[in-house]
């Protein structure tokens, strides 16, 4: 499957200017799409992703999976920006300061494993 759309997301949330695909209908989705998941619209626009977001749920993670074997243990996190909940792993705070609610910041980083690009969230206070 190409992921055609998903490194420029990617790379837009390294440079901090994160996005997300809204529809007329103010659904939110990411990239890469064609239509709303929600409505099948198709005039999708780029919408800002807001700074911060909040952690809805999390899990610490002690048996990884073997492209995240060099990070356990980590807490994943799946964070509320508004339209969209995005998925990622916990960087620069304890694992047990993590929170439902703790605000946090979307970023990029490196997985210490397989070296790729990471989705990861930040605190916002840092």
């Amino acid at each position: 499957m190409a992921n055609t759309g998903y490194d420029e997301w990617m790379a837009a949330i390294g440079d901090g200017e994160g996005y997300y695909l809204g529809c007329p209908d103010g659904h939110g989705s990411l990239p890469p799409r064609r239509t709303c998941p929600h409505c099948g619209a198709s005039e999708l626009t780029e919408e800002p992703l807001p700074e911060t977001g909040e952690v809805v749920t999390f899990t610490e993670v002690h048996v990884p999976a073997p492209n995240f074997a060099d990070e356990a243990p980590y807490v994943t996190a799946v964070v509320s920006f508004g339209a969209v909940k995005l998925t990622g792993v916990v960087r620069d705070m304890p694992n047990d300061e993590v929170e439902l609610g703790t605000e946090v910041t979307a970023d990029t980083d490196v997985n210490a494993t397989t070296g790729e690009q990471l989705l990861v969230f930040r605190p916002a206070d840092a």
